[in-house]
């Protein structure tokens, strides 16, 4: 007896701002990692904006990407290098682009929801991609669609239009995730009310690529800070700590890791401190090159804020990145990042913008490598159960295979 034909995959369009514009893309790349797993049990299209360099169509790790334009290449600025909450708020005739933005994802959605008809949208963020989501169902192009909200969006945007616009899309989907247990509560606070809410972070891959090495020996004093340069990540505290860092060990300095618009008032913050010599502005590394870089330093610090805006962090995805590399870490005691450390919280957590407990909890750790290295590796064997995309993945395929059967 001949075998029945495997079933096709479902198609699952997936609407995202934030995505690599090429392999190896520094830009912030963790919606392509969970699409790339996703890609085993459905047919999985990205529609995402264009960027300066970038291809319109391609396939990576198994994942169609569609780039969809929305001004004049030139113009294509409202996403990269910064993300467009910061973008937004320090250059506001970027809100200029913003209807061409929303209205061009729409178009470009529509489009392959007409001709190939998804039996789900997984829409990144609440706005505007939420938006887009529920516009398409209302069109009837897409029978129901998940959110997934990363922080800003949920933080961020809390003028009375952009809540009711966020009350409407959560209210309206089937199931919504967010990446942290603080931002389920924050989302009852901002009157959001999906059918099913679930806790399922963003992961890291702690298998393979950001693992411990016992041969390479970690750098005295090397400090570490990774992430784009804006408001939220706090770095300008991490600077104005360095002064005491170095009074209480000698041989620290600071290797900063990313890019954005803060670069240039982060440079003269540092050059007015004097700390010409210990702080150094590395510019943007790929995902490849990371792992090197967290096995060598001895401690990496986040130092996140809320923002004036009120934008802030769900649960950064460094911190994953370098417990995974037994790297030991100083992070602020932000709402999302308590999942991550559990029990071991009070260790390694201090008040967001609290330059002297940052700056003493840095000495700490760099005081006593011994203690920093044993923590590492309890913390990374507590990420490996919650934030591997191993677990990670199965949960968000379980969400979405039940979604596309409610």
């Amino acid at each position: 007896m001949s075998e029945l034909p495997a079933p096709a995959r479902p198609l699952l369009l997936v609407l995202a701002s934030t995505y690599p514009r090429w392999a190896d893309d520094p830009e912030p790349g963790f919606v392509h990692e969970l699409c790339r797993r996703l890609a085993a049990g459905f047919e999985v299209v990205v529609v995402c904006p264009h960027a300066p360099g970038a291809k319109r169509r391609e396939r990576l790790d198994g994942v169609e990407v569609v780039r969809y334009r929305y001004a004049p290449q030139a113009l294509e600025t409202l996403v990269h290098g910064g993300g467009m909450v910061s973008h937004l708020r320090r250059s506001p005739w970027k809100w200029l682009l913003l209807p061409g933005f929303v209205l061009g994802q729409w178009w470009a959605a529509a489009r392959i929801a007409r001709h190939r008809r998804p039996a789900l949208v997984h829409a990144h963020w609440l706005l505007p991609q939420g938006l887009v989501a529920w516009a398409l169902r209302a069109a009837g192009l897409a029978p129901r669609y998940v959110l997934t909200s990363h922080g800003a969006d949920l933080y961020g945007l809390r003028g009375a239009p952009a809540l009711a616009l966020k009350r409407r899309v959560a209210r309206a989907c089937t199931a919504m995730s967010v990446v942290s247990s603080a931002m389920r509560g924050e989302a009852a606070s901002a009157g959001l009310r999906p059918p099913r809410l679930e806790v399922i972070p963003m992961g890291a891959d702690l298998q393979e690529r950001f693992t411990p090495h016992p041969e390479v020996q970690r750098e005295p004093g090397l400090i570490l800070f990774v992430g784009r340069l804006v408001e939220k990540k706090g770095l300008r505290h991490l600077i104005e700590a360095m002064p005491a860092v170095l009074r209480g060990h000698a041989q620290a300095r600071l290797l900063i890791v990313g890019y954005g618009p803060l670069e240039a008032s982060l440079r003269a913050q540092s050059a007015s401190l004097g700390l010409h010599d210990r702080v150094e502005f590395a510019g943007a590394m790929t995902q490849r090159e990371l792992p090197a870089l967290l096995r060598r330093a001895c401690l990496l610090v986040a130092p996140s804020v809320r923002a004036a805006s009120g934008d802030q962090e769900g649960l950064p995805v460094v911190l994953m990145e370098a417990l995974g590399c037994a790297c030991p870490v100083v992070a602020s005691r932000s709402p999302g990042v308590a999942d991550l450390f559990g029990e071991e919280a009070g260790s390694c957590l201090v008040p967001p913008g609290d330059v002297q407990a940052l700056g003493a909890a840095v000495v700490r750790l760099l005081e006593q490598p011994a203690q920093a290295r044993e923590l590492a590796l309890r913390l990374r064997e507590r990420a490996l159960r919650v934030v591997d995309w191993q677990p990670v993945g199965e949960a968000y395929t379980k969400l979405l295979r039940e979604a596309c059967d409610a």
